[in-house]
C-alpha cells in the first residue's frame, strides 16, 4: 500500500504543481490583461518580446503598482529597499500558507525534488541556511579569485574565435556566447570536457523553470531536464568523492563551516545552481552586449579608441539590456513600501530591467552610453543578501568575451534571423547569426 501511495503521489504532484504554479496563474493573468491590468499584460508580453514600453506605463503609475498577482515597482531606490529589507524574503514562506490552494501547492513541491525555486536552492533560502551555503562558495568567486581566471578566459575566447575564422555565417550564441562561460564554469566545477555539451543542454532546457505560466508540454520538458540534471549531478559528485580534484565542487564536497558540511541534497542544490547560474546569465550578457555594440557603432568606436572603458561598458550593457528582467520577494510581516501598506504574505515584484532605466537615477536613461559615469549603479545582479555571488565572474567574462570578439572582428556583421529566447525572466538571444569577417 505505501508503494502504491508513493506512485500516486509521484503522478499527481507534477499535475498539481503545473496546475497551481502555471495554469491557474496564466489564466488569472490573461483575464487580468484583458481588463487592462499592467502586470497581466507584462507577463503575457515579456516572453521573448520587448517589455520596456510596458515598464514606462508602469512607471507612470507611480513608485508601487498593485497588480493582479503582486505589487510591482520600477523605482531603483525602492527595488534596493525591498531587496535589502528584513521585511521581505525570497521564495514562499511555508508558515504563511493558508487555504486549500496554498497547502496543495506546498504538498506538490515537497519531497526530494530539486529545482532553482525550491529549498535548499540559494535562490529561495534565508539565513541561517543561506549564510552557511554562501560562505562555502563565496571565496571561489571573490574578485581576486576571478582575476586569476582572466588569463584562462582570454585563452578560451581566442580558441573559440579561431574556429570561426573564415566562416561566412555562424550563430554567435551557439559558437561563442554559450561556449565561453560554460567552459570556464565547467573547469571551476571539475566537469569533464566530454560532459560540457550535456550541461549546456540541461541549462537550456531548464532555463524556463524560473517562468510563470508554462504550458503542460514546456513544464514537462523543464521537469525532465531538471531530473536529468540532478541525476547527472549525483553521479558527478560521487565521482569527485572517489577522485577529488583541484576544483570548487571537490572543495564543496569536503568543505566544513564550523564543523558542518553540506548534506547530499544541499550539495546538489548549491552545485547545480552555481553551475547553471555560472553560464546561463553570462550567455545572455555576451549575446546582448554583442548585439548592442554592433547596433551602436559609435559606442564601439569609443571602446576601440579607449579600451580602458571596457569594464564600464559591461556594466552599461548590464544596465541597458540585463540578462534577468525581474525577481520577487514576499513580505514576512505587515510593512510599508513607498508609503503603501504591504500586508504579510504579499508579493512584490522588483522589475530590475525597469529600475536600471530609472530616470531619477540615470540621466538620459534610454540611451546606451559606454562611458556613463554611474553605469555600475544598476541592479542586474540583485542586491542585499541575495546579490549574485557570480557577479565578478560575469563581469570578467563579459569584458574578456566582448573585447576579444571585437578586437578580432571589428567589422562583425549581424545577419537576419536573430531570435530572442522565449523566456519571461531571463532575457537574451537564442540565436544571433553573424558574419565574423
Amino acid at each position: 500500500m505505501p508503494a502504491t501511495l508513493t506512485r500516486v503521489d509521484s503522478m499527481a504532484k507534477p499535475v498539481v504543481r503545473w496546475g497551481l504554479g502555471h495554469l491557474l496563474p496564466r489564466t488569472v493573468m490573461a483575464a487580468a490583461a484583458r481588463r487592462g491590468d499592467l502586470q497581466g499584460r507584462l507577463i503575457l508580453a515579456s516572453r521573448g518580446g520587448d517589455p520596456f514600453p510596458l515598464f514606462d506605463e508602469l512607471r507612470a503609475k507611480g513608485p508601487l503598482y498593485r497588480g493582479r498577482f503582486s505589487f510591482m515597482t520600477t523605482s531603483l531606490p525602492i527595488v534596493r529597499e525591498v531587496l535589502t529589507s528584513g521585511d521581505f524574503r525570497t521564495g514562499f514562506d511555508p508558515t504563511s500558507a493558508r487555504g486549500a490552494v496554498n497547502r496543495a501547492y506546498l504538498w506538490s513541491v515537497g519531497g526530494d525534488r530539486l529545482g532553482p525555486l525550491e529549498p535548499p536552492s540559494l535562490l529561495v533560502t534565508e539565513p541561517p541556511d543561506h549564510t552557511r551555503y554562501r560562505k562555502l562558495v563565496t571565496r571561489v568567486f571573490s574578485v581576486r579569485a576571478v582575476e586569476r581566471l582572466r588569463e584562462r578566459a582570454e585563452h578560451v575566447a581566442a580558441e573559440l574565435l579561431d574556429r570561426m575564422d573564415g566562416a561566412d555565417e555562424v550563430d554567435l550564441v551557439e559558437r561563442y556566447c554559450a561556449l565561453l562561460p560554460v567552459t570556464i564554469i565547467a573547469e571551476i566545477l571539475g566537469v569533464p570536457l566530454g560532459e560540457r555539451e550535456r550541461v549546456l543542454a540541461f541549462g537550456a532546457a531548464a532555463a524556463p523553470s524560473l517562468d510563470l505560466g508554462l504550458s503542460w508540454r514546456q513544464f514537462r520538458q523543464v521537469e525532465t531536464a531538471l531530473s536529468g540534471f540532478e541525476q547527472w549531478l549525483t553521479e558527478h559528485i560521487e565521482q569527485l568523492r572517489r577522485e577529488p580534484g583541484d576544483n570548487l565542487l571537490s572543495q564543496l564536497v569536503a568543505a566544513r563551516e564550523d564543523g558542518v558540511g553540506l548534506d547530499d541534497r544541499e550539495l546538489k542544490a548549491t552545485a547545480g545552481l552555481v553551475l547553471a547560474a555560472g553560464f546561463e546569465t553570462t550567455v545572455n550578457l555576451l549575446g546582448n552586449g554583442a548585439a548592442l555594440l554592433h547596433d551602436n557603432p559609435e559606442q564601439l568606436e569609443r571602446l576601440q579608441a579607449d579600451p580602458a572603458l571596457w569594464p564600464n561598458a559591461v556594466d552599461e550593457i548590464l544596465r541597458f539590456d540585463p540578462p534577468v528582467l525581474l525577481t520577487g520577494r514576499s513580505a514576512v510581516r505587515d510593512t510599508e513600501v513607498a508609503g503603501t501598506p504591504v500586508p504579510a504574505g504579499s508579493l512584490v515584484t522588483t522589475l530590475l530591467a525597469a529600475a536600471n532605466r530609472d530616470p531619477e537615477v540615470f540621466a538620459d536613461a534610454e540611451s546606451f552610453d559606454v562611458a556613463r559615469p554611474n553605469a555600475k549603479d544598476h541592479v542586474s545582479f540583485s542586491a542585499g543578501r541575495h546579490f549574485c555571488l557570480g557577479a565578478a565572474l560575469a563581469r570578467m567574462e563579459g569584458e574578456v568575451g566582448l573585447r576579444t570578439l571585437f578586437e578580432r572582428y571589428p567589422k562583425l556583421q549581424r545577419l537576419p534571423g536573430a531570435r530572442r529566447r522565449g523566456t519571461r525572466v531571463l532575457r537574451g538571444y537564442e540565436t544571433l547569426p553573424v558574419r565574423p569577417n
